[in-house]
């Protein structure tokens, strides 16, 4: 098959007269994200590949009677967006736990708690995610006091939106053995208010009570994973890209694709450092198994905190919390290892990097892996690896990401909702390099597009929006947004198709609608390339194809 995709690709888009094709699309507005033929009204699918692509009329020749003909009704045709970055069993607990997301005072976040505790026995842990404090009237963090009011008699355990936060109750704390002398372990921070625990625990603190909830069982694993991908599915996304994993949960991945439970292209990567990494390591990648649909060659690295949660690295300050400027997650000294056996044996690496401090640094610790193994020792000679968020960057590293052939991976929907709080955090001067889309752009660097779901709504007309306007929702624009920093409309549907099959190295199989390629498509209720700006965030997925099986269609 990858013959007949080399030869389909240098001949152009028309195949030889004598194939024929399974499924015609007709009637389409097709953006290809194909330089060499950017628009078409038809798409010919034999098997799960495209044989061809181009005119209505010129697609009747792959017609014969038992051709299935999809009239589009001049639906808008995009390559299948990829999510670059998710975090698919979160997506799928956000659905089944306490959902805390878009609450905007701190009163109905309490009301809402409430009302699970009401419902629980007592002693029940009660545990939910998804609140953020700075869309509320008073942006402060709740605090366990605010808990005990509403449960004193269970243990509470709430996730910020972003995942690097939570706020606990006294009575989780006391499971935990968390008391005013605690110390702080390395990578966390158990905060405090005039000398006492105030109930937020902020990155690797928070293990010290979540290791003390029950953990889901592998049915109840299963059902989230299931769950966060048939929303994905539903909202057009053709291939996620998760975001770190623990080795635990590939057998069950695995056993879910071998199942035929899973539809969707799936991108997994494993957590390091540590024991799973270096299993990972040893045993080495899986790519293209299950047809195509289930690659796993990455270690994702969480390097440090949020921004909102002040636990992202900065070079100096907080501005609002000078006492603090962020810290790492992990030690220097055991990334510089896994780096280096993972060029050796061909293993992408992915950092998650926000603060200035810790992009730096990694780019830094790249830098040096890649002089310790020149391209002669890799089993990759260019190995793509990419950092994670790249959220704010100096001006001096910006230019780095091309030079050194990382790819940024960035969430533009972090941009619309952070830069409300962000001035506050970083002042005005270090927003030049926040989220700096189009100066990356400029320099020459791969940006891939995600959403980060389930820390923002994981929606990939939210995230277009955002890349091609850099305004809220509302259309809102503050001093400090940065403008200029929004890209074009070929350059944001790039970040979620031909990039994302780069940053993925399946950029000869996905990313354009060209004959020879998998036949991945989203279908949407607008033209996102022409309609107003306001209009993309009312444009729906009324379709989603998958090797050339309709996945999802709307009614």
């Amino acid at each position: 098959m990858r013959a007949v995709a080399a030869i389909l690709l240098l001949l152009g888009t028309i195949a030889s007269a004598a194939e024929t094709a399974d499924i015609i699309f007709m009637n389409g507005n097709v953006y290809t994200v194909n330089e060499k033929q950017p628009r078409a009204e038809a798409v010919a699918v034999s098997r799960d590949r495209i044989v061809f692509v181009g005119s209505n009329a010129d697609a009747q020749k792959f017609r014969n009677g038992e051709t299935r003909i999809i009239d589009l009704g001049g639906k808008t045709v995009t390559p299948g967006f990829t999510d670059s970055h998710c975090h698919i069993f979160g997506i799928g607990e956000r659905e089944m736990k306490l959902n805390l997301e878009g609450i905007n005072t701190l009163e109905d976040f309490l009301a809402k708690v409430k009302e699970r505790v009401a419902k629980s026995e007592r002693g029940k842990w009660i545990v939910g995610r998804g609140w953020i404090e700075t869309f509320w009237k008073t942006a402060q963090f709740p605090t366990r006091n605010e808990l005990d009011r509403i449960a004193p008699d269970n243990p509470v355990y709430l996730t910020r939106a972003d995942g690097h936060a939570s706020v606990v109750n006294s009575a989780a704390l006391k499971i935990a053995k968390i008391d005013d002398h605690t110390p702080d372990p390395f990578g966390g921070r158990i905060l405090k208010t005039d000398g006492e625990v105030n109930g937020m625990l902020l990155d690797h603190a928070q293990e010290l009570v979540e290791k003390n909830i029950p953990a889901p069982t592998a049915a109840e694993r299963g059902e989230a994973l299931l769950t966060g991908i048939n929303r994905e599915i539903g909202l057009g996304w053709c291939e996620i890209q998760n975001a770190g994993s623990r080795y635990d949960d590939v057998d069950l991945i695995t056993k879910a694709f071998a199942a035929g439970k899973i539809k969707i292209r799936f991108v997994n990567a494993i957590y390091g450092p540590g024991n799973d990494a270096r299993n990972f390591l040893r045993e080495g990648a899986t790519i293209n198994a299950f047809d195509h649909h289930l690659t796993q060659r990455t270690i994702k690295v969480v390097f440090d905190g949020a921004l909102g949660s002040r636990g992202a690295a900065l070079l100096t300050p907080y501005s609002d919390a000078p006492e603090s400027s962020g810290f790492f997650r992990e030690k220097e000294e055991d990334l510089r290892p896994m780096l280096e056996a993972a060029l050796r044996r061909g293993i992408q690496v992915e950092t998650h990097a926000i603060g200035d401090r810790a992009n730096r640094t990694i780019l830094d610790l790249y830098a040096a892996a890649f002089k310790a193994v020149p391209p002669n020792e890799r089993k990759i000679d260019k190995p793509r690896w990419r950092v994670e968020h790249a959220q704010i960057l100096t001006e001096q590293d910006i230019p780095r990401f091309a030079k050194l052939g990382v790819i940024a991976s960035m969430q533009p929907s972090h941009a619309i909702s952070d830069l409300f709080f962000a001035p506050a955090r970083l002042g005005i001067d270090r927003l030049r390099g926040a989220y700096a889309w189009n100066s990356l752009i400029k320099t020459g660097a791969i940006i891939c597009g995600g959403s980060d779901a389930p820390v923002e709504r994981g929606e990939p007309m939210i995230e277009f929006y955002a890349a091609v306007t850099r305004k809220s929702t509302k259309g809102e624009s503050h001093e400090g947004w940065h403008p200029e920093e929004a890209v074009s409309r070929l350059e944001a549907l790039k970040m979620f198709t031909s990039n994302a099959a780069y940053a993925a190295f399946e950029e000869n199989d996905k990313g354009s609608i060209e004959a020879g390629k998998l036949a991945d498509f989203t279908v949407l209720s607008g033209d996102i390339m022409k309609i107003p700006e306001p209009e993309i965030l009312k444009t729906r997925c009324e379709m989603t194809v998958i090797g050339g099986e309709i996945v999802y269609q709307t009614n």
